[in-house]
């Protein structure tokens, strides 16, 4: 699987952004997707889940009720809307698909194909 991460950019705080993560050679119906970002000088981290079913999601409990991943089989595609960005949120943005069991979805060794990135950045 081949994954493509865009949508990201410069925004004020306050503002939003929806990233997307299209997949390439293979259907994502079969996995699971993860977000994670990864901030200057810091480690990658979670941000938001979403079930191969589609209608369970987890997030980070500091995005949760900001960000919202969904996804759209028809499109091969997930999205993360992103709204009402902090500064704090300024980072690289990867998606990543695997099967993890609900106690791995935050561990980065959950998934098996990575996306390059896109970068966010909040301004204050």
């Amino acid at each position: 699987v081949q994954l493509q991460a865009s949508g990201g950019g410069l925004v004020q705080a306050g503002g939003s952004l929806r990233l997307s993560c299209a997949a390439s050679g293979r259907t994502l119906s079969g996995y699971a997707v993860g977000w994670f970002r990864q901030a200057p000088g810091k480690e990658r981290e979670f941000a938001a889940h979403i079930r191969q079913s589609g209608t369970n999601t987890y997030y980070a409990d500091s995005v949760k009720g900001r960000f919202t991943i969904s996804r759209d089989k028809a499109k091969n595609t997930v999205y993360l809307q992103m709204n009402n960005l902090k500064p704090e949120d300024t980072a690289i943005y990867y998606c990543a698909v695997g099967t993890p069991i609900l106690s791995y979805i935050r561990e980065e060794g959950g998934y098996h194909y990575w996306g390059q990135g896109t970068q966010v950045t909040v301004s204050s």
